[in-house]
């Protein structure tokens, strides 16, 4: 499954773990989310990235607490109509400040990469080589935004007020 980052499909340096799969000791490792959370001190104990998957029905407040020993976290989309996982990428990004990897994984489409990114995403698992081609193009579509969101770009009224206070503008009166 190709892995798209940075607008370039990259090969995956995690290493999934099953639930009962011993732990190894170094190299990066991606785990279910109830394995993490069982063997949360193991995890924070490896001198190695860790990354979780985290389903969508569970409560991203859970993995709070955890937040600063995570290098990836890999947000569950199980079928394209359903967007909790947009919801949790922005509350992890905005409520609790994670800067670490953000990854969409699941049903992953091409029509969502433009959402996925403006949620805080910031790496793609795709099912199709041409939906990583096309991803670059496809970040790219739109410049302004008018919705505030978790990618950090200013909204189109940001944008506005900015240039309106650039040095060398005036800025006039509604009443002259």
């Amino acid at each position: 499954m190709p892995l798209v980052k940075n607008t370039e499909v990259v090969s995956d340096r995690y290493i999934r773990i099953l639930d009962d799969a011993p732990i190894p000791a170094s190299g990066a490792v991606l785990v279910p989310a109830e394995r993490f959370l069982a063997d949360a001190a193991e995890f924070a104990a490896r001198n190695a990235e860790t990354g979780v998957i985290w389903p969508n029905n569970q409560d991203i407040d859970k993995l709070a607490p955890h937040l600063d020993k995570l290098a990836l976290v890999a947000l569950v989309f199980p079928k394209y109509q359903d967007g909790r996982a947009y919801s949790q990428a922005r509350i992890l990004r905005e409520r609790h400040g994670y800067r670490g990897e953000l990854r969409a994984t699941g049903a992953v489409l091409r029509d969502q990469f433009v959402f996925m990114l403006r949620a805080g995403f910031d790496s793609f698992e795709v099912k199709k080589d041409a939906d990583a081609r096309a991803f670059g193009s496809v970040s790219k579509r739109y410049s302004v935004f008018y919705q505030p969101t978790g990618d950090g770009r200013l909204t189109a009224f940001r944008k506005r007020l900015q240039v309106s206070a650039a040095p060398g503008r005036e800025l006039h009166s509604a009443s002259r």
